[in-house]
């Protein structure tokens, strides 16, 4: 393609241009042992790796009664791919994500297709934090997985209050921060069942503000999927 030639595809992990051999796998010969699919077992609420066989939940999940049904992580945040995650929210590296949403079929599939979503919902940024990236990273990441999966991606939700950033806050703070921040959009579509796309999964603050928007609103199943989440233990 003439946009490969113009614009050729870089590894995820490192942002190097990828060689013609490693461009379907979307991660150069380094990179690549040290990504870290998210696979079994995990965490039956969140999707976070755990462990041990016998445990069924984090230990975050094992305290807090989050309020989405249930949620997928691609990969780990770690290594490569923390920087990875910086540059598509910050850098344009909008490209990523199509190796994000083609790995997270690969790994997670099965998963996705039982769940049977009847649309994709990205969490929404402020209009301020718009005007200045220029794009949602998790409409991004959205619209690729509903290229995949043959899905509507609709920004249902809107984010009304510009938070703080939640990076250092704890769980009770990025809580807090995130009351009435979102409303569902004007003439807003109902569906049944929708799933929630985000790049990373932290404390799950997010998706649960959202979720209870949308349980308001009338949706019964909330599911998330998310680029990168954390250790489990």
């Amino acid at each position: 393609m003439l946009s490969d030639v113009l614009f050729p595809p870089r590894c995820v992990g490192c942002d190097e241009v990828l060689a013609l051999s490693h461009r379907k796998l979307g991660f150069c010969p380094y990179c690549h042992p040290r990504i870290h699919p998210v696979k079994e077992p995990l965490c039956k609420k969140c999707g976070k790796p755990l462990l041990s066989q016998e445990a069924e939940y984090c230990y975050d999940c094992r305290d807090k009664q989050h309020h989405y049904l249930q949620g997928r992580g691609v990969y780990l945040y770690d290594g490569p791919m923390k920087k990875a995650m910086y540059r598509l929210k910050y850098s344009n590296r909008r490209a990523y994500a199509r190796v994000i949403a083609r790995d997270a079929m690969r790994f997670h599939g099965a998963w996705l297709r039982g769940i049977r979503p009847e649309a994709i919902v990205p969490v929404p940024v402020h209009p301020n934090k718009m005007r200045l990236r220029g794009y949602n990273q998790a409409e991004v990441l959205a619209k690729a997985l509903g290229q995949e999966m043959n899905l509507p991606v609709v920004n249902l939700v809107q984010r009304v209050a510009d938070t703080l950033p939640q990076k250092e806050m704890s769980a009770e703070k990025r809580a807090k921060n995130l009351k009435n921040a979102f409303k569902v959009a004007k003439n807003g579509v109902k569906f049944k069942r929708i799933l929630i796309i985000d790049d990373i999964y932290t404390t799950g603050a997010t998706v649960d503000a959202i979720t209870d928007v949308l349980n308001d609103w009338g949706i019964e199943e909330v599911y998330c999927l998310y680029g990168c989440i954390g250790h489990g233990y």
